[in-house]
C-alpha cells in the first residue's frame, strides 16, 4: 500500500446534506420532491447525470441548453450553501488520519466527481495536504467508471493495486472495484462489496488497514 484516495463528499466533510438541499430545490421548480433514498442514487456522479435522473423521476424531458442552466443553477446554489464551510465540517477523525498517514510516507490524493472539489478543500483549510485533487473537471465519466480514481494513480505514479479508497456511495465503491483497488467504506449504510467498512475514521489508523489489507489477501 502506497496511495490512499479520499472521496471528498461524506468521507473528508459533510457536504452530503448541502447538495441534497441544492437538489431538492432543483426538483420543487418541476413540482417534484426528491427522497432521501433518490439522493443516495445521486451520490459519485456527475451534475448533469444527477440532473437527467431527476428530470426523468420528474417526468421531464432536458433539452442541452436547459440541461446546462440547470448544471449551472444547481452549482450556484450549492456554493452559496458552502459559504460559511470551515474546518468544523471535516469529519470526526479525518484530519488526524490524513496527517498520520502523511507522515509516514503514504502519498495523499483526492478522487472526487465534484467540480468544486479544490473550493471545497480550500475552505476546510487542507487542501495542501493532498498531491493531486482529481476531481470532475479532469475526467469525462463519472463513478462507477473508475476514470477519477486511475487518474489519481497515475499522477501519483503508482500502480492501481497499491492504492487504497475511501468512498461512502456504492457508485465510488464500484469505481475503485473497477479500478483494482482495495475499497473502504465509509459511513453508517452498509456497502456491497466493499473490502472493509468504517462508520468514521475515529480511531482508524494506518496500521489498522494495513492489517485488513493483509488480512483480505490471507
Amino acid at each position: 500500500m502506497k496511495g490512499l484516495i479520499f472521496d471528498l463528499d461524506g468521507v473528508i466533510a459533510d457536504t452530503a446534506h448541502l447538495h441534497y438541499k441544492a437538489w431538492c430545490e432543483i426538483g420543487q421548480q418541476w413540482g417534484f420532491n426528491l427522497s432521501i433514498s433518490q439522493n443516495e442514487e445521486l451520490k459519485g456522479i456527475s451534475r448533469k447525470d444527477s440532473i437527467i435522473k431527476i428530470a426523468n423521476w420528474a417526468g421531464r424531458n432536458l433539452s442541452e441548453a436547459e440541461l446546462e442552466d440547470l448544471a449551472k443553477k444547481k452549482n450556484e446554489k450549492y456554493l452559496k450553501f458552502c459559504e460559511n464551510m470551515g474546518t468544523g465540517d471535516i469529519l470526526p477523525g479525518v484530519y488526524d488520519f490524513i496527517i498520520t498517514c502523511g507522515k509516514k510516507g503514504f502519498k495523499l490524493a483526492v478522487g472526487s466527481a465534484s467540480k468544486n472539489a479544490k473550493i471545497i478543500l480550500q475552505k476546510l483549510g487542507i487542501d495542501d495536504l493532498f498531491s493531486i485533487i482529481v476531481d470532475g473537471n479532469m475526467v469525462e465519466k463519472s463513478k462507477p467508471d473508475p476514470e477519477v480514481f486511475l487518474k489519481g494513480a497515475e499522477i501519483l505514479n503508482l500502480k492501481p493495486n497499491s492504492c487504497v479508497v475511501f468512498e461512502d456511495s456504492q457508485s465510488g465503491i464500484q469505481a475503485a472495484i473497477n479500478a483494482g483497488m482495495f475499497s473502504v467504506g465509509v459511513g453508517q449504510k452498509h456497502l456491497e462489496s466493499c473490502n472493509h467498512m468504517i462508520e468514521n475514521f475515529n480511531g482508524f489508523s494506518p496500521e489498522k488497514l494495513i492489517s485488513k489489507l493483509s488480512n483480505s489477501f490471507n
